[in-house]
């Protein structure tokens, strides 16, 4: 967890210890930076952990969060992430590289890992609901990427930005195909 808060100190992430997507509407705003880092401990004691670290030797660099998307209530519950159909995705809600270490392909290197991963525990499919389109924004505002950082993962768009919402970032469906290797 040390190594986990690491990465996120800096950024939007050091409050959220990634637990918001997990969590109900509201749910996220009632617990402090504490419980939600007393919760992401606990998952990450399970056998299947919540999420992968990238290290460049033993400094953690990056974090991206991988899971079924059942275990995502606030993702569940979104109009702006509705499901596209009843395959049993897994999900990509967020991912973040340490300032220090962006722009060295850390992040695309995560996104093909947690993929991997999520192969290798019988996922079908990975989905990720990243920003649309291919203009720059500040980083810390792409905790959810960018279209073209999983189109060069191998994802595809399933489906374009649905109607956009007040000051809502526009957002693309997109999925990607896992090679079924359990067990290995």
């Amino acid at each position: 967890m040390d190594d986990f808060g690491a990465v996120l100190r800096g950024s939007w992430g050091v409050g959220c210890w990634c637990m918001f997507p997990r969590l109900a509407s509201g749910e996220g705003q009632r617990m402090g930076s504490q419980q939600r880092r007393a919760a992401m401990s606990e998952l990450a004691c399970r056998r299947r952990p919540p999420g992968l670290l990238a290290f460049d030797g033993d400094e953690a660099v990056g974090w991206i969060a991988i899971a079924p998307r059942t275990e995502y209530r606030r993702i569940e519950a979104s109009d702006a992430t509705p499901r596209v159909d009843d395959e049993k995705v897994w999900v990509i809600p967020c991912i973040t590289v340490r300032p220090s270490a962006r722009g060295r392909g850390i992040a695309l290197a995560m996104i093909r890992a947690a993929v991997a991963f999520a192969g290798k525990h019988g996922a079908p499919s990975v989905e990720a609901y990243p920003r649309a389109g291919a203009k720059r924004t500040k980083d810390d505002n792409a905790f959810f990427g960018t279209e073209p950082l999983f189109r060069r993962a191998g994802f595809k768009v399933i489906r374009k930005p649905l109607r956009k919402r007040g000051n809502r970032v526009a957002r693309v469906t997109m999925r990607k195909k896992c090679s079924r290797r359990r067990g290995e």
